[in-house]
This record gives C-alpha cells, sequence and structure tokens, in this order.
C-alpha cells in the first residue's frame, strides 16, 4: 500500500523529477526489503545464469547504478542498469519524459544520459552479493566510431557484472539503429566478442532489438546474432510507433513504452522464437501475471519490465510473480522453463 501511494504521488511530479525521487528513497531504505520472490516454478536458468525466478527489471530505471542494494532486496530475479557510454553524456534536452497515463504508457527521449563508464563501474564493483546484475551498454551521441563505444564500455566494465546487452535499438540517438543492418550489426558484435574474450571471465552478450522491424529483418539480425555467439535476444525496446493512443502527449518525439506495446513486441517475440534457438527475453507492455505469461507461451525464457511501475510501484513485480506462479501451476507446469514457447503460434 505505501508503495502504491508512493507511486501515486510521484506521479503528479514532472516524469524526470519523479524518478530522481524515487531513486533517492530507495536509497533512503524506503523501498521493498523481502527480496526476490522464488519458487521451485520460478527458478530458471538464462544463458547459463541462475535466476530465482525469470523476471528482470529492465535497463533505464537505474542508468547509474546508484541504487544497487535496495533494487537486490527487491522481488525482482535480476537488473540490468544503464545505457552507460563510455564518456559521460547529458542526454537530450528537457522535457525528454512524458507519462501517457490514460494509455498505462510512457514517451522517453533521452539520449543515453549518464554518469559514462568509468563512474559506473565504480558502483557496479560494490554490488551486493549475490545478486544477478547486468549492464546496457549505449554509444555517446558524438562518437566517431559508435561501434567501438559498446566494446569500450564492456571491456572497463565487464568485470563487474554478470551479463551485458548490446543496445542498438534505441530510437533517441539520430542514426542508432542503423547498427541493426546486418554489416554492421556483425561488425559491432565482432567487436564486441572481442573485447568479452579479453575479461577475466566471459559473461552472456545480450542483443536488445527494436519492435518496428519485419519479418525479414527479424530473420537477418537472428542469423547475425546466432553467427557471432552471442547468448540471447531481448526483444523488445520501445517503438516509434503511435496507433490508438489516446494521452495529449501521443505525438512528442521519443520511444514509446508500456501498455500499448505488448501486442508489438509480443509478436516480434513469437516471431524469433521460430527463427532461432537462441534464448529470448520478453519485454514490452508487462503490467500483469497474464501479461507475463503470455510472453512465456510466445518464447520467452526470462522477461523484463520498467514502465508499469510508475503507475502500479515496484511492489508489483512481486504481484505479477505470485500470479505467474498460480498459472503455472494452474497449467500442470513444474517450472516455468517448460511453458516457453507452448503457445507461440497464438501471438502471430
Amino acid at each position: 500500500m505505501i508503495d502504491r501511494i508512493g507511486a501515486a504521488l510521484m506521479r503528479g511530479l514532472d516524469p524526470e523529477r519523479g524518478h530522481g525521487l524515487a531513486l533517492a528513497a530507495l536509497r533512503a531504505g524506503l523501498g521493498p526489503r523481502g527480496g526476490p520472490v522464488s519458487t521451485p516454478r520460478l527458478r530458471c536458468t538464462l544463458a547459463g545464469l541462475d535466476l530465482p525466478n525469470p523476471l528482470g527489471l529492465a535497463a533505464g530505471f537505474d542508468k547509474n547504478a546508484v541504487a544497487l542494494g535496495p533494487l537486490s532486496r527487491s522481488a525482482f530475479g535480476w537488473v540490468e542498469v544503464g545505457a552507460a557510454t563510455p564518456r559521460p553524456q547529458a542526454g537530450n534536452p528537457r522535457p525528454r519524459l512524458f507519462r501517457l497515463a490514460g494509455d498505462r504508457a510512457a514517451i522517453n527521449r533521452m539520449g543515453f544520459n549518464n554518469d559514462g563508464a568509468a563512474a559506473i563501474a565504480v558502483r557496479l564493483a560494490q554490488r551486493p552479493k549475490g545478486m544477478v546484475l547486468g549492464l546496457n551498454l549505449g554509444a555517446n551521441k558524438d562518437s566517431a566510431d559508435r561501434a567501438a563505444d559498446y566494446a569500450a564500455v564492456l571491456a572497463r566494465c565487464g568485470a563487474q557484472v554478470d551479463f551485458v546487452t548490446v543496445n542498438v535499438s534505441s530510437p533517441n540517438t539520430e542514426r542508432l539503429r542503423d547498427l541493426q543492418g546486418p554489416e554492421a550489426l556483425a561488425a559491432l558484435l565482432a567487436g564486441v566478442m572481442a573485447a568479452r574474450a579479453d575479461l577475466p571471465r566471459p559473461v552472456p552478450v545480450f542483443l536488445k532489438i527494436a519492435p518496428d522491424l519485419d519479418e525479414s529483418e527479424l530473420a537477418a539480425i537472428a542469423g547475425v546474432a546466432e553467427d557471432a555467439g552471442i547468448s540471447g535476444i531481448i526483444a523488445t525496446n520501445t517503438t516509434t510507433a503511435r496507433e490508438g493512443l489516446r494521452s495529449r502527449h501521443r505525438s512528442e518525439a521519443g520511444g514509446l513504452s508500456g501498455a500499448p506495446l505488448f501486442d508489438r513486441s509480443t509478436r516480434v517475440l513469437a516471431q524469433l522464437s521460430g527463427m532461432t534457438r537462441l534464448p529470448l527475453v520478453g519485454v514490452g507492455g508487462i503490467g500483469s501475471a497474464g501479461q507475463a505469461y503470455a510472453k512465456i507461451r510466445a518464447g520467452a525464457s526470462a522477461l523484463q519490465m520498467y514502465t508499469a511501475l510508475v503507475y502500479g510501484g515496484l511492489s508489483l513485480a512481486g504481484d505479477i510473480l505470485r500470479g505467474l506462479d498460480d498459472l503455472l501451476a494452474r497449467d500442470g507446469f513444474a517450472n516455468v522453463a517448460d511453458a516457453v514457447g507452448c503457445g507461440r503460434a497464438d501471438y502471430l
């Protein structure tokens, strides 16, 4: 109840200021304390990572890794921070974050604002023991070689995390999505994998893709990802589409996340599930246990969420996980892995 009251109060503030205050409240000890929700049905493995449950916190909530302790005590089974770029970056001009309450959505054009890899690496090194933690890799807006930026962040921070995500799908850095093209993507991933080979221990590398790709583009990306030897694909990032929105901020530029993204991202997930044997992470529009279950049935081995927390608070993650456990039990699944892809055809 306290969590939901806090979320409601934050929604009365400017979105970016409210986000900053939410992080400050967590650091002050006002967040969840129970730790990851886990049952035999929810425990799972993703690319060699042992997870207490499949639901992760997506990148963007804690860009600068300033609330790792409080987040380790939340219901999430794993947490991704960032995106981090080699050099500190202010991001795009404000306002750049908009709530679409009537649509249970948000639009952001943050532009990879962050403290830079060096500062973030120091915080990652102080991570709580036992926390499954990853870092979203980004590129500086003014970089002469954006592909090299991803490898540089991995080299600087890779020893402090359990996995990394190559983010070439944000719509908020001009021409960044061009790196999803087969030739550019292959070259970028080759550089990332070379940097990975130099780490004290290899970490899983995930690729986060856009939801605004057609089937042939998805197939090409899946092929490049497999050839590169990465560990999995995160489907999907935010969308530039605006169909069916009602809120007054619906025409703002940037990436749309939240409830309106659910159908689009789940369809991409189901399509990818038929194109690759790489494990998939389903993200986009999850706000209930039923939606989390739908992503798993469509082909997701694990999940991430973020925007729904704006409206339901951090405690929503625990509600979703307990509901997911009930749904798995209802349908006779001994473990969440047994349900992956079982209803893929329903989402194509």
